[in-house]
């Protein structure tokens, strides 16, 4: 089963921008409400049986179960009933919401830290449908249940023999993106080690040098735009927070932000591109990112995206056929 990720950028009149917004908010009330009854649940257990806590203490029953995934999504349909606000979000949408809080639940049991945060006003953007009956891309436009039309820029066709499996809306600033997530039923083998090899180093000084002798400059997408961030933000900081003002100043802000990324990624395409082009096996060095990401010189790390990078190469290799691999 091969599967792909398309993004798209689409446009949603104001209606249907409200509509959102407002989904993303509700969804982050029930993401909230889910995690505090585990929170509550967790807190009733830290003390021992015999002795209780002279501030405050949970009393909950002791054969209570545990909120789980399950019980969670059953109750949803009498949540609705005591918060009609419920229901103007589509089912589906809900009720990933709930799998999306237990998902980062399960993660923190297996690594044993990071437990979920509270989410935040703004901090939910991003609404997923998993499931559609038929086609919900027609021409130039995606249809989403509650919603109905919204024009998209299909810069590419979505291949033929792939069907669409699931969507989810994306909000960056204040641009909307489309990921469709596509599948095709074809077993795609693994390349092998073939024709000529490059080997790839990355670093400050240079974004990258190769055994060819190529050498790429570090282009520093943060640091040519940090005094026009510095002011942005500095005025931000003078804003009444929730004002009318504050939200346009944010939104510059969140711009910027936005357009430095799409900078850093779209030079991360190109030089993989350009390393497929010269050779027909990639390897590049195997270090942990983040822990070189936290010393003084973190920003200038961050800065170059040397992860993203190297996850791009893996991709772009993959998709051209070359040969990737990470080596000591």
């Amino acid at each position: 089963m091969l599967t792909l990720n398309y993004r798209y950028r689409i446009y949603p009149d104001a209606a249907q921008e409200q509509r959102l917004i407002e989904w993303m908010e509700i969804c982050r009330s029930a993401y909230n409400y889910a995690l505090g009854e585990i929170k509550d649940w967790c807190n009733s257990r830290k003390c021992l049986i015999d002795r209780f806590s002279f501030e405050k203490e949970y009393i909950i029953p002791a054969d209570t179960k545990f909120p789980g995934e399950i019980q969670q999504l059953n109750n949803l349909p009498k949540a609705k009933k005591e918060f009609p606000k419920l229901k103007e979000v589509p089912s589906q949408a809900l009720q990933q919401t709930i799998k999306q809080l237990h998902k980062g639940w399960d993660y923190f049991k297996s690594r044993g830290f990071g437990f979920p945060r509270f989410k935040k006003f703004g901090q939910f953007n991003s609404l997923l449908f998993p499931q559609f009956k038929e086609n919900p891309v027609t021409g130039l436009h995606i249809k989403l249940p509650k919603i109905g039309a919204i024009t998209v820029n299909l810069h590419r066709p979505i291949p033929s023999g792939f069907t669409v499996k699931q969507v989810r809306i994306l909000c960056q600033a204040d641009r909307w993106y489309a990921s469709i997530n596509i599948q095709c039923d074809v077993s795609v083998p693994d390349h092998k080690p073939h024709g000529h090899p490059i080997g790839v180093d990355v670093g400050l000084e240079k974004f990258l040098a190769t055994s060819e002798g190529v050498i790429v400059k570090p282009p520093k997408f943060f640091k040519t735009m940090q005094s026009k961030l510095k002011l942005l933000q500095r005025r931000l900081s003078r804003k009444t927070k929730r004002s009318n003002n504050y939200e346009k100043q944010r939104l510059r802000v969140a711009r910027l932000h936005h357009k430095i990324d799409n900078i850093r990624k779209d030079f991360h395409f190109k030089q993989a591109h350009t390393l497929c082009d010269a050779g027909d096996m990639v390897f590049m060095e195997d270090l942990d990112y983040r822990i070189t990401a936290k010393g003084f010189l973190g920003k200038q790390m961050l800065d170059g995206g040397f992860g993203q990078f190297r996850t791009i190469t893996q991709y772009v290799c993959w998709k051209r056929g070359k040969f990737f691999a990470v080596v000591d």
